[in-house]
């Protein structure tokens, strides 16, 4: 399953839309917070196809039997950028598991083929667990792919649901060519192309320096 929020009315449309706005995209703290915000729209969206099952509460005047997820999933972070997103998933899946890990996209030149190195990882058992992994900007795609291989050490998940800002539409194609069926894609948008660097266009830049400061 694909889904493209900015083809809908969503309120996610204005977080995305401050998101690449270069006049606003000098305020760190507010670069932060709508790419968390981003995180909340897309924990809920995810929310909705999760498992349910029944239960019984007690309130001061009787019994009500709501519906509630039949487990909270695991949380992902590709470092460092998606810490953000991190952050508003969590929101939501209060009682998640969690987990990080990095993906070092090596220095490289226009036209050359990326790599990517994963160097760390914590996190717990997976089988059979769902897992939301946040990556706010899907650009090629392969930090992502190396980052689940990665996890696949800690067990087999039951379902795989992705969640990022902005995808390319190579990154797009990556993913379901790769991932198992059944994996969702959550996207504030979908933009047509990278350019020789590796960089979604039009995106809104190198996200990991907006929000956290500029590399050495």
């Amino acid at each position: 399953m694909l889904r493209d929020l900015s083809l809908e009315r969503s309120i996610c449309n204005h977080f995305i839309a401050e998101l690449r706005n270069v006049d606003v995209q000098h305020d760190a703290m507010r670069f932060r917070r709508n790419l968390e915000r981003v995180g909340e729209v897309m924990a809920y969206e995810i929310s909705k196809i999760l498992d349910y099952h029944t239960v019984t509460v007690k309130t001061p005047l009787g019994k009500a039997h709501p519906m509630l997820m039949e487990k909270q999933p695991v949380i992902v972070s590709v470092l460092r950028a998606g810490l953000t997103m991190h952050q508003g998933v969590l929101n939501y899946f209060d009682q998640a598991e969690n987990a990080f890990i990095s993906a070092f996209r090596k220095p490289h030149g226009h036209g050359e083929e990326i790599e990517v190195e994963v160097e760390y990882i914590a996190c717990p058992e997976l089988d059979g667990k769902e897992l939301i992994l946040c990556d706010p900007m899907l650009a090629t795609g392969t930090s992502l792919l190396l980052a689940y291989e990665a996890l696949l050490e800690k067990g087999t998940p039951s379902r795989i649901h992705i969640a990022c800002a902005i995808a390319s539409a190579v990154g797009i194609r990556t993913i379901q060519k790769h991932f198992p069926e059944g994996t969702t894609i959550h996207c504030g948008a979908i933009d047509p192309e990278l350019n020789d660097m590796s960089y979604i266009v039009p995106g809104l830049g190198d996200a990991g320096d907006l929000a956290y400061g500029k590399k050495s």
